[in-house]
This record gives C-alpha cells, structure tokens and sequence, in this order.
C-alpha cells in the first residue's frame, strides 16, 4: 500500500457551512505532513474524518479501510494526540499506562517504562504535580511506545515553552520516525516544524489550496532580499507579495528562473508561515 490516506470529493457541511468542500488527496506511506490553515479552514474537521470521528459525504479510505464505517479495526494503526493539557490531572502515570494499554493493542509498557526512566517522572506521580515539560514527556512516552502506522498531532506542544517545543519535535524525528509511519501535525507554530516536514497541504474554507512536498516548493517558490536600486526590475517578475525589512524589500515569486532572481538579489527558501500568508492573500485577490 503506497497511499496511507486516499480522499476524493470529501465533504463535510454543518447546516449550510461547508467545513470541507470537495477534497480529493493523497497521503503516501513514510511522510510527515504538515497540515497548515487559519481558524475555522477545515483542518480539525478533516482529522475528523480521517480518524472515524465524523460522518462525511464522498470517499475517503485510511489504510485501506472506511475510517467512520471500520473505526475500530483502524485504531489498531493510528495514534491520536491532541493537546497535551487533555490528560485529567488527578491521573497518575502508572494510571495513564494501564489505560493506554487496555485501550490500544500495540501499545508496549515495557517501551513506555524504559523512556520514563530516563525522566524524572515517578510512577505514582499525579499529572496536577508535573510542569508542562514533565507532561510532554509523558506523551512522548506512550506515542514512542505504540506500533502506529499513522500518527496524528493536533497542536501538540500549545502553550508549551520553546524547549519543551523543541525536544518534543526532536525526539518525535529521532526516536520515532523510521520513513514507514506517517504522521500528520496541524500547528499554527509553523517555524518550529518545517524542518521536519516532508509534505505540505495548505487548507483555507474547507479547499486545499497547496499540496505540495518540499522539495518541489524549494524549485517553484523562492524569497528574494533585494536593495531599494532593483526594485523597480524586481517588480517585473511579479512578486506574490512584498514586505520592507531594514530598507531592503523581501519579495516572493512563484515559477521564475533561479538565475534571474540572483542578478537581481539573495535567493532563499521561503519560510511555510510566509508562503503561507503569501497564498492566502493570492486567493482572496
């Protein structure tokens, strides 16, 4: 099976809002997918789907299966992590353990034991009396510790310090990822996961609008720093957009020679959240 996740015309209304609208994508076997959109463009709803959690009109298979139809047969290859707040705070860790393993059948305490002992987390210790990092590594214990053929992160690291932040994404690449699970992260800390994704899809009103892997976005796209002298030449290759940084202008082309850029400035990868930003305004114009 190449495709984890294979979606054609999916849909999803509430009442006249349509939450998703006509989606059809693929999701290949050993990606990290970065599922990027504002408040409200569809993302939680199409985990949703994917996860079995909602009913949808069109087709949409996960691992082969009708995730809302055969919800229960596809647990046994998804783990699912949203927020890290969610865990009740008068669980203890050798609670969440037992809990984790009588609810999922790939889960292995013998795994999540060994990491937790390389932390300072104590079994009888309550969720009340860990700081957030001690939390997140508690998650991180029992995602390492779970057989999944997909992982799913819904804003993991919210409200999380930017160490935590970091050892959290690092260890999920390190200790996790072997190029055969795929896991998909919706984030609006962008910045913080680019360097780990594989693949983008861009979602605003319930339309993907980029579904792209990052490789072909660094051979379409490119961020050119250009002195106030060039600017005039620059505006030529229409830029998608244009920010003033320190008196140089910061320009975004989509499908201009790389070469002729560079006469006329410093070529870069754009940032996702620039790209981003520069999409979304492009399809409201």
């Amino acid at each position: 099976m190449t495709n984890i996740i294979t979606a054609k015309n999916l849909s999803k209304n509430y009442g006249k809002f349509k939450a998703l609208d006509d989606i059809s994508l693929n999701i290949g076997k050993g990606k990290i997918i970065g599922l990027i959109g504002p408040n409200g463009a569809g993302k939680t709803t199409l985990l949703k789907s994917i996860l079995g959690l909602t009913a949808y009109d069109g087709d949409l298979q996960v691992m082969g299966v009708n995730p809302y139809k055969d919800r229960a047969k596809l647990m046994h290859d998804i783990c699912f992590i949203a927020d890290v707040a969610v865990l009740p705070k008068w669980i203890k860790v050798n609670q969440v353990l037992d809990f984790v393993e009588q609810t999922h059948p790939n889960f292995s305490r013998t795994k999540a034991e060994a990491f937790l002992k390389k932390t300072k987390l104590g079994t009888d210790q309550k969720v009340k009396s860990m700081s957030k990092g001690m939390v997140v590594q508690l998650h991180l214990a029992l995602v390492m510790s779970i057989e999944a053929k997909l992982l799913v992160l819904d804003e993991p690291t919210l409200g999380l310090d930017i160490i935590y932040r970091k050892d959290f994404y690092d260890n999920l690449l390190n200790d996790y990822f072997d190029h055969e699970r795929t896991i998909i992260i919706t984030t609006h800390q962008v910045e913080e996961v680019e360097h780990i994704l594989t693949d983008l899809l861009f979602i605003k009103d319930g339309k993907i609008v980029l579904d792209s892997n990052m490789e072909d976005l660094s051979e379409e796209y490119f961020e050119v720093m250009i002195s106030a002298d060039d600017y005039e030449d620059a505006l030529a290759f229409k830029p998608l957009q244009t920010r003033k940084i320190f008196g140089k202008y910061v320009m975004l082309f989509k499908g201009v020679n790389r070469g002729e850029l560079e006469a006329i400035g410093e070529v870069q990868r754009p940032g996702v959240a620039d790209l981003f930003v520069a999409m979304l305004k492009e399809e409201d114009q």
